[in-house]
């Protein structure tokens, strides 16, 4: 096979396969979780061809390949005598707490950011096609891509509880049932006003009103629409992989097959629909008016601030650590337009990568260019931003200068995407307003063409040429 090789070689350097405790990947990068990453021999890893440099964030061993990740991800797991090496074993509480968060939050959306990248892609395109006058709403076709468009979105619960159980250890299936039962028609708020009056409204006259149609041993479970949600779900297979431990102690080994994971939902279902459920939706009403609020005190620098720093997130690979709030913003409020800005990084480093294009006379770093400006438009910046940006330092502040210009434009016209999209130029179908106006599409376009073209001129402006040889600069990573 032809990334064989480099699997075995990168198995070797990080210490064997004994030392790897976990592995997933995203676009880019392997993501491991090491036993001891002492043991791995950075130096040796970074020089080997296919990979472009090593980063240790989030609690995470990250080896950073490309966009053919996903492949060699196919050869390690094939090598490491695994069928799947991204179950995650609970850890001992060690290392920092954001980097604990910020590994627990990854682990978790990880498995899915693919599928949920393909799903909103066919939603926004759907809404384009219908715009462009091909079809409308009522079309077979429109019918069919929007369920599987919807498919993921709508029943999230049971995707982050198979995610969340194999990153808690709890057994996937469990956590699977959990998200299942959160997404159940029957208990559905929609299904119980049809069928129910309500017996009272809590916290009436607040944010948090909610009426109550049944009770639960007594006790009044607030009904709450529980399909696309992302909290409740998580906090509900973090209680029951707890419960599960406990059963698993006292249950004899003849019956816990069936009565451990019977007793666990058992548990942990009551419990989330009369504690867990209610607080965490509260939690995240919440976290969107905290983050809103945050915006409107100055939108502006607001959308600065998110398109400044988010290069720097994605060096340290912990960008994906924000997407619980885009995700969140656009399930209780029907939009983000917090986290968006950062949609200016991936044009304002395609505009440095052509301009770096145009000045250098390195041959190796000219090679390079036209790919990684190809995979940028494309929202994959990750090996422009390794390979040349970081290498070369002063553009990689340039690409950060002209996102945080871009993302102050967003944040002062309110760019908005109503549906988790694509990445790049298939994010645009995303920024279409349901109601058909076209504006907000308007300023993603006009906005991705300002970041692209100020990181151009800065860089025809301000960078050098230095004709640096483009492999010692790599040497010279930062760490």
């Amino acid at each position: 096979m032809k990334y064989e090789q480099l699997a075995k070689d990168i198995i070797k350097h990080i210490g064997g396969k004994e030392n790897i405790n976990s592995l997933t990947h995203c676009i880019t990068r392997l993501r491991f979780k090491l036993k001891d990453e002492a043991v791995a021999d950075d130096n040796i890893l970074k020089k080997m061809d296919g990979i472009v440099t090593v980063i240790k964030s989030g609690g995470q061993y990250q080896v950073v390949i490309g966009n053919h990740v996903a492949n060699v991800y196919e050869e390690v797991c094939k090598l490491s005598n695994s069928e799947e090496l991204d179950t995650d074993l609970v850890e001992k509480k060690q290392g920092k707490l954001f980097d604990r968060a910020i590994d627990i939050v990854s682990g978790i959306f990880q498995p899915i950011l693919g599928i949920m990248i393909a799903c909103g892609m066919l939603k926004g395109f759907n809404e384009l096609f219908i715009a462009l006058g091909l079809y409308n709403h009522t079309t077979g076709i429109y019918m069919v891509i929007n369920a599987a468009g919807d498919s993921l979105f709508t029943f999230l619960p049971l995707f982050l509880g198979y995610t969340a159980a194999k990153k808690f250890g709890l057994k996937p299936m469990v956590g699977l049932a959990i998200g299942a039962a959160l997404c159940y028609p029957a208990i559905q708020a929609s299904s119980l006003s049809a069928t129910y009056e309500p017996i009272r409204i809590l916290f009436e006259g607040t944010i948090f009103a909610s009426p109550v149609y049944i009770n639960l041993f007594g006790i009044p479970l607030i009904s709450i629409d529980y399909t696309s949600t992302v909290i409740p779900v998580i906090l509900s297979v973090f209680f029951a992989a707890k419960c599960e431990k406990i059963f698993n102690k006292f249950i004899p080994d003849l019956v816990k097959f069936f009565f451990v994971p019977m007793f666990t939902l058992l548990v942990a279902l009551p419990v989330t629909f009369i504690i867990i459920g209610p607080i965490s939706t509260f939690g995240a009403t919440l976290i969107s008016q905290f983050v809103f609020s945050v915006r409107g005190f100055s939108p502006l620098l607001s959308g600065l601030i998110v398109g400044l720093t988010w290069q720097v997130l994605v060096v340290f690979g912990i960008h994906w650590g924000f997407l619980p709030i885009y995700i969140n913003n656009i399930v209780t409020m029907g939009y983000d337009n917090v986290m968006m800005p950062f949609f200016a990084s991936t044009f304002a480093t395609s505009g440095v990568v052509l301009a770096i294009f145009f000045i250098t006379k390195d041959k190796k770093i000219k090679r390079m260019s036209i790919p990684n400006f190809i995979s940028g438009i494309f929202g994959v910046t990750e090996p422009a931003i390794y390979g040349i940006l970081l290498p070369l330092k002063k553009p990689f502040f340039i690409s950060c200068i002209a996102s945080g210009i871009g993302g102050a434009f967003y944040g002062f016209f309110n760019l908005r995407e109503f549906i988790v999209g694509g990445l790049g130029i298939f994010e645009f179908p995303a920024m279409m307003d349901p109601s058909g106006s076209m504006d907000n599409l308007v300023i993603g376009v006009i906005g991705a063409c300002i970041s692209m073209v100020i990181g151009f001129i800065l860089t025809m402006i301000f960078y050098k040429d230095k004709k640096t040889d483009i492999e010692n600069n790599i040497k010279k990573e930062v760490n």
